[in-house]
């Protein structure tokens, strides 16, 4: 996998998309041979994957480096400076690109765009996404370990459930950093809100219980208002170990269009988004995943915003 890149390498990553990507590949690397600089959920992430790992300074990581290997996270300007700092020292420049959403703007901070040398991504949809988006970068394709092994981990522990007859909801949590038609509240919240008005929609019998998986980048307390505000609902916060706990645990997961469902997708469960109507359509390039507005008796017609969640 890493063997393409000239050693030693030097890993910059915030955001947890990537990190889990490049964590993936780097198992059988001789960590000796990579200089890390990482924070945020990555840094977390590194650290429990590679308990005895060495953390740099940016500096420090590039400097002592032949070529970069980084993310391509929101949450931090971490990534953007090591592919700016690379440039200068003439090294060459990686970025793993996680998703399916906005190529373009993760690689500008303040009007400034800098490209690295090549972009790696992890299935065909997202090798179509760069080839369109940068066609002057060199685009590579890389084996999706990462979700591999969490497939193998999501079977390996609903073998070990016992079943019982109520549905088990997962909801997986992420901020979507936008508010919708015209609502106060953040994107999440109103998907959130959407998805237990329309819940009937599932049949996913009487009084099934829902738990919520926080996104890494998420806080313990930001969702605890909102569920003590469900009457009548069985709903509680995720308290599992890993994503592979909690996906074995459930029947039907339900996001917004976190990465997290294209795992359940593959582990063979029933994924739904929330989205609602009035926002923008779910990005997921999966055609499994089901759009809980396409459930809806009486669809809103195409462009038309509303503050209604009914």
């Amino acid at each position: 996998m890493l063997d393409s890149l000239p050693f030693p390498i030097a890993v910059v990553a915030h955001d947890s998309g990537a990190a889990n990507h490049i964590i993936a590949w780097s198992k059988k690397v001789d960590q000796n041979r990579m200089h890390v600089c990482l924070a945020g959920p990555a840094l977390k992430l590194w650290e429990i994957a590679f308990p005895h790992a060495s953390i740099s300074t940016l500096t420090d990581a590039l400097s002592n480096a032949k070529s970069l290997l980084s993310g391509t996270g929101w949450a931090s300007n971490l990534e953007h400076d090591a592919r700016k700092m690379a440039r200068k020292l003439g090294i060459k420049s990686v970025a793993v690109v996680d998703h399916w959403t906005n190529y373009r703007n993760r690689f500008v901070r303040n009007g400034e765009e800098v490209l690295p040398d090549e972009i790696w991504v992890i299935d065909n949809h997202a090798q179509k996404i760069a080839e369109t988006e940068f066609p002057n970068t060199h685009i590579v394709q890389l084996p999706n370990l990462y979700l591999d092994n969490l497939v193998k981990e999501v079977l390996s522990n609903e073998a070990r459930l016992t079943g019982d007859a109520e549905s088990h909801v997962l909801y997986v949590l992420e901020p979507i950093r936008q508010v919708w038609g015209g609502d106060k509240l953040p994107g999440e919240l109103q998907a959130l809100d959407f998805f237990v008005k329309k819940m009937d929609l599932l049949l996913l019998g009487d009084n099934p219980s829902i738990k919520l998986r926080l996104h890494p980048s998420e806080t313990i307390g930001k969702y605890d208002q909102w569920m003590e505000a469900q009457k009548g609902l069985k709903v509680t916060l995720d308290d599992s170990l890993t994503l592979a706990e909690s996906i074995a645990w459930s029947d039907v997961v339900v996001g917004c269009q976190t990465y997290a469902m294209v795992v359940a997708l593959a582990a063979g469960k029933r994924v739904i988004s929330s989205i609602p109507p009035w926002a923008p359509p779910c990005v997921l390039p999966q055609p499994e995943i089901v759009k809980l507005t396409d459930l809806l008796p009486q669809k809103f017609p195409a462009g038309k915003v509303t503050n209604s969640t009914n």
